[in-house]
């Protein structure tokens, strides 16, 4: 999780929404990237959007079926969706996202094989995340 929070911290020194994510397989960094939105003018361009797709050209697959992914926000409904198609094994999030965060609409999108585990660097997100929005108003 340490390593996905230097990403968002990339996407804060960057102007954008600091959240980072990485994919471990295997105990190895196989991807990394963080929210990319306002430079590509993509509004799919989430780090975990990012990251899979690096992955999966990093592996050559569509599955991450025995990879992890961690990231610092409780990922958005377009993103978990993403995570289940790719079928990754585990996923791990920092900060809860009150507003958009997937599991506030429906936890049916993961692949049901997908473990979950929340909460870890939680306050440096969230930290973050504050220090972000509230220099933008």
């Amino acid at each position: 999780m340490r390593q996905a929070l230097l990403e968002a911290k990339k996407a804060f020194d960057k102007d954008e929404v600091p959240v980072g994510a990485v994919i471990i397989l295997s105990g190895k960094i196989i991807a990394r990237a963080h929210n990319q939105v306002e430079q590509l003018h993509d509004a799919t361009a989430h780090a975990e959007m990012l990251a899979i797709t690096s992955a999966c050209a990093e592996l050559q697959s569509k599955f991450l079926d025995k990879a992890e992914l961690y990231v610092t926000l409780e990922p958005c409904p377009m993103c978990a969706a993403a995570i289940g198609l790719a079928r990754i094994a585990k996923l791990h999030w920092a900060a809860d996202d009150e507003k958009m965060g997937f599991t506030r609409f429906s936890e049916k999108v993961l692949h049901p094989k997908t473990k979950v585990k929340q909460g870890e660097l939680a306050d440096e997100s969230a930290d973050l995340l504050k220090e972000y929005f509230r220099a933008k108003r």
